[in-house]
């Protein structure tokens, strides 16, 4: 086996998807911008009907708030919200009866829908065939939005080719705000990326997904999911795309949340997004045809190339190795690859100790300083 040519190799795979890529987006989105055909806020004179549709799982002490924040949202056209609890245990649905109750005639808009546990595609199934609404929008119950978030993402409606909008998700750690800890700061780092890459491939033709917190489909574009589908955000605006449709992104609608500061749950919801990317090819394998995608570009630079990454990281570290004797700079990409995982192996220890916290570990070497005493 050629190691100078693993090496090399893995090198320009992991250069091209987290430099080269981003700057072909910039070039192609400077050169070939292709503008949505949104409509001025104030020259809209009839609002679509919206369907907003919430799938939840023992979210008892969420939902009152969010759906006040659903149901003080700007819109002058007809919506209604359906909350799909799925296996509920903790009263999800009569929490959610309670609030309509107490609201009285202003909740009007508002049903809740339980269904045996059969997973969030289920639920987002059952929410859509429950609603007539001719955009949907599809919500989590843990974030609010912005007072303007639905007119901002119907109006993008009036390009007869955009099929579906992306709205922005906030996180409380993007720019040091609210971040207690090192996973919620490289969280918040990685999402301002990942925003940046999606805002420049709406700008060329269609963003590869949405944002499950914050999106908006027309409903004649839906496709009931499957059953086991891992990434809904995905899958269906893909579905959109493959059809010739545009995702475009909305900056101006806007979902708060706040970024997770558990390692183990940062860890869980990374590995279900890859397996959730590996799933999509399988479910829809028509994306790796270029003449049949016509985002196939982005997709494999961006989506398919992060499947890639991580065999390309443990291929330039063995070649790394087995080559530094060889030559210098062998060695000194060893020794850098070295440094950042011992660094990163470091920066999980000091997590795990703070999350223990000092009074654990008081506690653990007292028994040692009464034995030395």
């Amino acid at each position: 086996m050629d190691m100078d040519g693993v090496f090399w190799g893995s090198a320009c795979v992991i250069f091209y998807i987290y430099l080269g890529y981003p700057l072909l987006l910039a070039a192609w989105a400077r050169v070939r911008p292709v503008p949505t055909r949104k409509a001025r806020l104030d020259a809209i004179r009839t609002w679509p009907a919206v369907s907003i549709v919430v799938a939840a799982r023992n979210e008892a002490t969420r939902l009152p708030a969010r759906l006040a924040n659903l149901l003080e949202l700007n819109y002058p056209g007809p919506r209604e919200i359906v909350v799909v609890s799925d296996g509920s245990t903790d009263g999800t649905v009569d929490v959610v009866r309670e609030y309509l109750h107490v609201r009285g005639a202003d909740a009007a808009p508002v049903r809740v829908l339980e269904i045996p546990r059969a997973g969030k595609p289920a639920a987002l199934n059952a929410g859509v065939a429950a609603t007539r609404g001719e955009i949907l929008i599809f919500a989590d119950a843990r974030q609010r939005f912005s007072p303007d978030a639905l007119l901002e993402l119907v109006a993008n409606f009036a390009d007869e080719r955009v099929g579906g909008v992306t709205g922005e998700l906030i996180l409380d750690c993007e720019g040091g705000r609210g971040a207690d800890s090192s996973i919620a700061e490289g969280v918040g780092l990685y999402w301002k990326y990942e925003k940046w890459l999606r805002r420049k491939e709406s700008a060329i033709w269609s963003t590869l997904g949405a944002t499950g917190a914050i999106y908006a489909l027309r409903r004649s574009i839906w496709k009931p999911l499957p059953a086991r589908t891992l990434l809904d955000d995905v899958l269906a605006p893909m579905r959109a795309v493959l059809e010739g449709h545009r995702i475009v992104f909305e900056e101006r609608a806007i979902a708060y949340d706040r970024a997770s500061s558990d390692a183990q749950a940062e860890s869980r919801r990374k590995t279900r997004t890859l397996a959730g990317n590996y799933q999509i090819l399988a479910q829809e394998p028509r994306i790796l045809l270029p003449v049949v995608n016509p985002v196939w570009l982005q997709y494999v630079s961006h989506k398919i190339g992060r499947l890639l990454v991580p065999w390309a990281l443990l291929c330039a570290f063995v070649s790394s190795a087995v080559l530094a004797p060889s030559r210098w700079y062998y060695g000194a990409a060893l020794a850098v690859q070295v440094g950042f995982y011992g660094l990163a192996v470091l920066g999980a220890w000091f997590e795990w100790r703070n999350r223990r916290g000092p009074a654990e570990f008081d506690g653990m070497s007292m028994p040692l300083e009464k034995g030395v005493r």
